[in-house]
């Protein structure tokens, strides 16, 4: 049976899980056919938590910008580890505000124990929830707990303009576009680990994708407070960084 969010979380730490997990990174490849021509960044928000969408996307807003919400429509409104998740209506006014909508499994599947007609289906749900709350179709992906093995991987594929993991990277010429790298701004190292990032991001002329979850004064362990995703945003402005969501920096690609 699919896992959900609210199972207890565990990565499968056996000798034929870590295998599988060196080779699904050389399965189902798509990699970048160009470089960026500039530094460019984006803030997402996994699971898409109700402070996601309200102050992280106001902090987003009040300087101009948009993020990525990556959302598990059987998840709104529901209770989860990093506060409640939004609900239908609330994604709606993003979408409606400019924001991305994107996908990240219906249930919080894990792709990484999900067979790729799982996840295909998983996908599709997603997709007509979002039809029906008017929040667009998604055009990118993040992989629920950053796991995925080779059948979801290829199943998926034909679906998403780029589908995004949690292995620390930068998006260049070479990159996996189906299994994309990316940071997290979470825990008290969060903040520094991004600011390195975004230095990165700008001496490589690459693009950078920072994701955290809930984004409030006391986050959980998996998220960041508004003052670190306010200072994050501030220093990709002063460097003259571009912030685009996920969706728009693939079409800055040619994806």
């Amino acid at each position: 049976m699919a896992s959900t969010y609210a199972d207890a979380y565990q990565p499968d730490r056996s000798l034929s899980g870590k295998l599988r997990r060196r080779a699904v990174r050389l399965a189902h490849r798509r990699p970048l056919a160009v470089q960026p021509e500039r530094a460019m960044v984006s803030f997402s928000f996994d699971d898409a938590p109700l402070t996601a969408a309200t102050t992280g996307a106001n902090l987003l807003a009040a300087r101009g910008l948009r993020g990525t919400f990556y959302v598990s429509a059987g998840l709104a409104g529901a209770d989860a580890p990093m506060g409640r998740c939004a609900d239908p209506e609330d994604y709606r006014r993003l979408a409606e505000a400019g924001h991305e909508i994107a996908c990240h499994t219906y249930s919080h599947l894990d792709c990484g124990k999900a067979s790729g007609a799982e996840a295909a289906d998983e996908a599709e749900r997603n997709a007509q929830a979002f039809a029906a709350w008017g929040a667009g179709a998604p055009a990118t992906f993040a992989y629920p707990y950053g796991d995925v093995a080779a059948g979801p991987k290829g199943a998926l594929a034909p679906r998403f303009g780029l589908m995004r993991a949690l292995h620390h990277g930068l998006i260049e010429k070479g990159c996996d576009l189906n299994q994309a790298p990316a940071v997290g701004v979470e825990g008290p190292e969060g903040e520094a680990l991004g600011h390195r990032w975004l230095a990165a991001a700008v001496r490589r002329r690459a693009w950078l994708i920072l994701y955290t979850h809930d984004v409030r004064p006391r986050p959980s362990p998996w998220g960041c407070t508004p003052d670190t995703l306010a200072r994050l945003i501030d220093q990709a402005l002063a460097d003259k960084v571009e912030v685009v969501t996920v969706a728009e920096g693939a079409r800055r690609l040619g994806i």
